[in-house]
């Protein structure tokens, strides 16, 4: 999913509060003037998160500014966005929330080598403070181990 594609927002926190264990595509119903903010890299997915209603997929509390030329067409910032993915797909993912406890965790807004807008999507389970104190153990040792072997030579 690296090619070609021009990443708008990311979600850098959830990484470090989530096991992502799969991570897929999802599009994203949005209106124009939500695609011209997107294009000047106005958005937030902080406190962003996934789930289902009415039976459908939809992204909730993602931030998109208002798009200032639009006017009184613009949109709402904060509303629930729908997201396309395929039936079985979407009930697969919905059946692993409900079921194993998992989570629909937003990675990053981009758009695709056609100029689509696209949701990274990630099933994730929560970590515990210790798998986190664990991760950044090993970020440490790492960084470490580089600089020594730079030292070396």
């Amino acid at each position: 999913m690296a090619q070609g594609r021009k990443v708008v927002a990311q979600n850098r926190r959830a990484t470090h509060d989530y096991f992502i264990e799969e991570r897929l595509e999802a599009g994203l119903a949005l209106t124009g003037s939500e695609v011209k903010s997107l294009r000047t890299g106005k958005a937030s997915l902080g406190e962003s998160y996934a789930g289902e209603s009415k039976g459908e997929l939809y992204l909730f509390n993602a931030h998109i500014s208002e798009y200032s030329p639009a006017n009184r067409f613009s949109h709402e910032p904060r509303r629930p966005r729908k997201l396309l993915v395929h039936r079985r797909q979407m009930e697969r993912l919905l059946g692993q929330v409900r079921r194993d406890g998992y989570t629909l965790v937003p990675l990053s807004i981009y758009f695709n080598e056609r100029g689509l807008a696209k949701l990274e999507l990630g099933l994730a389970k929560g970590k515990r403070k210790a798998d986190r104190r664990e991760d950044v153990k090993k970020r440490d040792w790492s960084r470490q181990r580089a600089r020594l072997l730079r030292e070396r030579g």
